[in-house]
């Protein structure tokens, strides 16, 4: 009978499992009067019985939701492989200081005098990331990274017109992530595509034909890049970029790769926004909420949204009064529970646990690149920081695809990693460990890969039927996406 009940094919929906007259709540008669509502509140305002609610007791509805939760992968689970959506471990330290309950149950109306510690926190934070980046101002407002990339355009947009010019071109090289050219056509510019050199980086010699127009805007440079691989001339691409009066975004997606070791202000850069779900704790994955703040440079200063904290004596302002500015970018001012958990995890760390932290980010990968190097194809074998992209080119002369791999790595207890992107490697493998993991969980990763690599020479058509453990099989991925179930109806 147990033996049933752990290969339970699949948990029923919680209206299978409803009950007509079931309740999962049980209250003693009232001691008051009872008021019709009808009398007091607009007949026009009164919801309706909601038809086909569940009908289920408080033990049905506990059981369902742990049972469903036993499904989902985590990262207190074990490694989460994924590259580029960094998935590192967040320390319950700082979910305890985002919980206390004069955070918590802030609201975003109440009068400046009244959260005057609230913004005494997101000013240090905003010194931290100065700090950080090299960069004198930061705005916190942004929700995500993608958030922080059009707020970045923004403002390089608004310094154009500010010196009457209407720039339309942004360049964007072929192994930056793939939000970038979304963003630039969003903040109202036109993209042209960079193709990388041999090496996997930024090709100086094209840039340059390409600027001497006079009509880029900017170059939008992921650094690292998507393959992991740091861009050696950024400095110079800097350089050029602003001896024609265009600007330097750098997305920040990967600067766990370098924190406390370099600082992209020094590179020139005009602009970067920093995943604060990734770079400084909290998962990154799963829809949110994220936080995308932006450092700039001075040139950008002037064109913060706002409003903007300023320090005035011993007290915090809330400052909207900067004619250049973009405006508002966000209803209130961010997740503010993610700026409080990013806060924590750089002050806990310091300095020099900053640094230790990017050291080990790139020694896992590092190491993951060594373990794992003679088993799959390496495209792009310059050095790699944070993160290895690995490809299928090795299996898929056994009819093995990447697909294959992930599917067959659920069955030996891991989260697949990051498939088919950049798009630069076919049938890549993008792997990032972080510096969560420690040597016992990557040798375990490892060996999964080496007997996946081993079983598509062996016993191809193994890994074209997995996952097998799983509650849920292999499914038609293109058809749950064209056709998706997403409510259940009464048959």
């Amino acid at each position: 009978m147990s033996e049933h009940r752990n290969l339970r094919e699949r948990e029923r929906l919680i209206f299978e499992v409803s009950t007509p007259g079931r309740i999962g709540y049980q209250l003693p008669p009232l001691e008051v009067p009872t008021v019709d509502p009808g009398a007091s509140i607009a007949e026009a305002a009164l919801r309706e019985e909601i038809a086909d609610l569940p009908e289920v007791s408080e033990v049905d509805v506990i059981r369902h939701f742990t049972r469903l939760s036993k499904w989902n992968y985590s990262v207190d689970e074990g490694l989460y492989p994924l590259g580029s959506c960094t998935m590192k471990y967040n320390p319950r330290i700082n979910e305890e200081l985002a919980r206390l309950a004069g955070i918590l149950h802030l609201h975003p109306l109440q009068p400046v005098g009244l959260v005057q510690g609230a913004l005494a926190l997101m000013w240090e934070l905003e010194r931290a990331l100065s700090a950080v980046t090299g960069l004198p101002r930061v705005t916190l407002q942004p929700a995500a990274g993608a958030h922080g990339e059009l707020t970045g355009m923004l403002m390089i947009r608004k310094a154009l017109q500010a010196r009457g010019e209407h720039r339309k071109l942004v360049l964007i090289p072929d192994s930056a992530h793939g939000t970038n050219p979304a963003t630039a056509v969003f903040a109202g510019f036109e993209v042209v595509e960079i193709a990388s050199t041999g090496q996997g980086t930024l090709d100086i010699n094209a840039l340059r034909k390409h600027i001497e127009g006079g009509n880029v805007a900017a170059l939008m440079a992921t650094v690292p890049n998507t393959l992991g691989v740091f861009e050696p001339q950024i400095a110079t691409a800097a350089a050029m970029l602003h001896d024609k009066g265009a600007f330097l975004y750098m997305d920040g997606a990967n600067l766990n790769a370098f924190v406390g070791i370099a600082q992209p202000g020094k590179m020139g850069v005009d602009a970067i926004h920093i995943n604060l779900h990734k770079t400084f704790s909290t998962p990154h994955g799963g829809g949110g909420p994220g936080a995308g703040p932006v450092a700039v440079s001075d040139s950008l200063v002037p064109h913060l949204p706002v409003p903007v904290i300023e320090k005035v004596g011993d007290r915090f302002e809330m400052v909207t009064d900067r004619p250049g500015t973009i405006g508002k970018v966000r209803g209130f001012f961010g997740n503010f529970g993610m700026l409080v958990r990013a806060l924590a995890y750089i002050r806990s760390l310091g300095r020099d646990g900053l640094k230790a932290m990017t050291e080990g980010a790139v020694l896992n990968a590092n190491y993951v690149r060594a373990g794992l190097e003679g088993s799959y194809g390496l495209k792009y074998t310059g050095p790699s920081l944070h993160e290895v992209v690995f490809d299928d080119s090795r299996q898929s002369a056994h009819g093995v695809h990447n697909i294959d791999i992930a599917k067959r790595l659920l069955d030996y207890g891991f989260h697949p990693p990051t498939m088919s992107f950049p798009l630069i490697v076919h049938g890549a493998l993008m792997i990032e460990p972080t510096e969560s993991e420690g040597i016992q969980e990557l040798d375990a990763f490892i060996e999964a890969m080496r007997a996946i690599a081993r079983e598509a020479e062996e016993d191809p058509e193994l890994l074209h039927g997995a996952p097998y453990t799983t509650p849920v099989r292999r499914l038609d991925e293109v058809r749950a996406a064209r056709q998706p179930v997403l409510r259940w109806r009464r048959t």
